[in-house]
């Protein structure tokens, strides 16, 4: 598998360019955050990946909606509407004359405290964008898994419905496990042993023909996972959310990964279990490709947004 050539070998703290922070488009290099940042401390950020495919970011509004949602999560609210930040990450996708990129919008408390609870601190928001090619430079020709000791907590525990930097550190531990044993990115099982996502992506599985993926009760239920649930049901492929348990593996005949980095992404092994470049994730990969440059649709002519939710046969 190669992986993609950086654009630039720069750190992303050096290079040209603007960033939109806190309303005003300001110098790459003059985007900063205060090391007393409650944000860095404490886990309390919120983000967004996004990709802009011939200059348009796909899903747009979703993933402004999702950030402000998942700042409320963590208890604090975004002095911007997801309209403004829509408006926001045009502005710095037109200023940075991108075509196909990534966006990364994020929001944090301040450095007004270091008070564990400061729900008067000023609360920040930033939106980068940059050319940034596909994970894998020679296309969706398979990965390899490793089920990592750590699991995803349970609903009660954690805030599962918020995209913030304290559930991303799991998947960070695990991708570290993963490289370590020669793997592309780790598997990830819930707090009962049942299967859940990868480090940062969604998993789905082929069974008998139709389509099983996790339900969204301790990983984010992705934009992409929700676009890849409708391309699906358009090209007639049953779609099945239930609890999946690692046993299922054995008699998967294809398995793989979505979400904004990886779009479609087969997954060729997990632990030593080998599968397949197969024709449903072949047929979705190409599906998706579509939609993501094709002005605004999921598929099927369906509105972007407009997806419908997956059959529920939930198995214990």
């Amino acid at each position: 598998m190669t992986r993609a050539t950086p654009v630039t070998d720069a750190p992303l703290a050096d290079r040209d360019g603007v960033i939109w922070l806190d309303g005003d488009l300001v110098p790459w290099r003059q985007a900063h955050l205060h090391v007393l940042s409650h944000g860095l401390h404490y886990g309390g950020s919120v983000f967004e990946g996004e990709r802009a495919y011939d200059g348009r970011v796909f899903k747009l509004h979703e993933h402004s909606a999702r950030l402000v949602a998942s700042a409320q999560e963590m208890g604090y609210a975004l002095p911007w509407t997801a309209e403004e930040l829509d408006a926001a990450t045009r502005e710095v996708v037109a200023a940075a004359g991108l075509t196909d990129g990534y966006v990364r919008p994020v929001a944090w408390r301040g450095s007004d405290t270091l008070r564990l609870v400061a729900p008067d601190s000023r609360v920040h928001v930033a939106v980068a964008a940059w050319p940034w090619p596909r994970i894998f430079a020679d296309g969706p020709r398979g990965i390899r898994l490793h089920t990592s000791r750590w699991r995803r907590p349970a609903p009660d525990t954690a805030p599962v419905r918020a995209k913030t930097a304290a559930q991303y550190a799991l998947g960070s531990l695990a991708g570290q496990e993963a490289e370590r044993a020669g793997r592309d990115d780790a598997l990830l099982l819930d707090h009962r042993g049942r299967l859940a996502e990868a480090t940062g992506a969604n998993l789905f599985l082929v069974l008998d023909g139709a389509l099983h993926t996790p339900p969204p009760e301790c990983v984010l239920d992705g934009i992409t996972r929700r676009t890849v649930v409708a391309l699906a049901q358009d090209l007639g492929l049953t779609v099945v959310e239930r609890h999946l348990a690692p046993a299922e593996l054995d008699r998967a005949t294809e398995v793989f990964l979505t979400g904004t980095a990886y779009e479609v992404q087969p997954v060729t092994a997990v632990d030593d279990r080998e599968y397949p470049l197969g024709e449903v994730g072949t047929a979705l990969a190409e599906a998706y490709a579509r939609a993501v440059r094709g002005g605004g649709t999921d598929g099927g002519g369906r509105p972007a947004g407009a997806v419908p939710a997956a059959v529920s046969d939930e198995a214990g």
